[in-house]
């Protein structure tokens, strides 16, 4: 049996990175629990394993003391001194109190200890092994679902998907491949518990830099994104060499790289726009599509006032508001929105700022390839 047990006790050290004093340790706790359960003992006991010569022996320990209150755990000086007189008060006697068939019962217990060390090693290399990839993206397989989450096979570890993590509408077939964000991990009884999302606006994120090699190689930059899942989202970019255009390395050729994302999130729509540290020009930006002729800030409250053409003023507010509200995300500002006519008859148009943004409109090109037409804001205005 010993040889047994140190071969496997080696295996495991190599294999799986379990330290063999580790489990010997595990191993010598599990067989004091083992002898006080089978043979009804209460008596405080140590087990002593040796690995060479494959003895396992049981020892009493009893306190030396002047009056014994509990024979179970103590021994007086009297009569410790008759088996040894060099005993005094306050030391601790052993004694060996193997049982006969103790050997049969420690071989089981040292196989079950072994069994769940390796099942907490392997958990824990899994925990280690996804507790680094937090805040990335993984493939996985859908498997099932209750109605709390769906759980997705991520090879040697099921994740779940909540329900708010899901994007409203999207069909999740089972056995169908799906690109998730892996928003947390967690240790549990039963293993490493993997959150994951398709909701994050660090999934957008992920799929950008996966997509778009400037921004792997952090030429373009992504300075915010806000994203309402599932229907629309903005995302600011910017390119620290001049000469590189950072929307259009986002948007590929005819669209192909923003095209592969919208289609991964099944027809999000995506505004790209060029951030700036000027608010003026960011906001402007921010309300793409909608065309933008001034942008007065109030820097104490962090607040703008956005003057459109009246003709896009629906445009520039979108669906239920969505438009100027990604936007206010994108740009951590908040935003209120007048037409032309509005701003004019209130005197705040036109004004300084009006003719920065004119500059600006003047100085860009198109943000998208003119032999492309793109039908993302056909359905904006009401």
């Amino acid at each position: 049996m010993s040889s047994d047990l140190l071969d496997a006790l080696t295996a495991l050290e190599q294999q799986k990175g379990i330290s063999r004093e580790v489990l010997v340790e595990a191993i010598e706790a599990a067989l004091v629990t083992a002898y006080k359960r089978n043979f009804n003992q209460a008596q405080n006991v140590r087990v002593d394993l040796n690995l060479e010569n494959g003895s396992m022996i049981v020892y009493s320990r009893k306190d030396v003391v002047e009056e014994v209150e509990d024979d179970r755990l103590q021994i007086s000086v009297e009569d410790a001194k008759e088996i040894n007189p060099a005993y005094e008060v306050g030391d601790v006697l052993e004694q060996e109190v193997t049982p006969r068939n103790f050997g049969r019962i420690a071989a089981q217990t040292a196989k079950q200890v072994v069994t769940q060390r390796v099942r907490e090693a392997e958990r824990g290399l899994i925990f280690e092994e996804f507790v680094d990839r937090t805040d990335d993206i993984v493939n996985g397989i859908i498997e099932r679902q209750d109605s709390r989450n769906i759980y997705i096979s991520l090879g040697k570890v099921e994740a779940a998907l909540p329900v708010n993590e899901q994007i409203q509408g999207e069909v999740y077939k089972p056995q169908s491949r799906i690109r998730v964000y892996i928003t947390k991990v967690e240790r549990t009884t039963r293993g490493p518990q993997v959150i994951v999302s398709r909701t994050h606006p660090g999934l957008l994120r992920r799929l950008f830099e996966m997509e778009v090699p400037e921004i792997y190689e952090g030429i373009v930059e992504i300075k915010s994104i806000a994203r309402e899942a599932g229907d629309r989202s903005k995302i600011s970019v910017y390119a620290h060499n001049e000469e590189v255009d950072a929307v259009g390395a986002c948007v590929g050729a005819k669209g192909a790289r923003v095209q592969t994302i919208v289609n991964e999130l099944n027809g999000e729509k995506i505004d790209i726009v060029e951030w700036s540290e000027d608010p003026v020009v960011f906001v402007a930006n921010a309300l793409s599509p909608s065309k933008v002729l001034d942008v007065q800030v109030n820097e104490e409250e962090k607040s703008t006032t956005v003057v459109v053409p009246d003709y896009q003023l629906s445009l520039a507010i979108g669906k239920r508001g969505q438009n100027a509200r990604l936007a206010a995300k994108l740009t951590g500002w908040k935003i209120d929105i007048k037409s032309e006519t509005d701003a004019r008859e209130l005197g705040i148009y036109p004004s300084e700022s009006s003719r920065l943004i004119q500059a600006q409109e003047d100085d860009n090109d198109s943000l998208y390839d003119e032999d492309v037409e793109y039908d993302l804001y056909q359905d904006d205005e009401e």
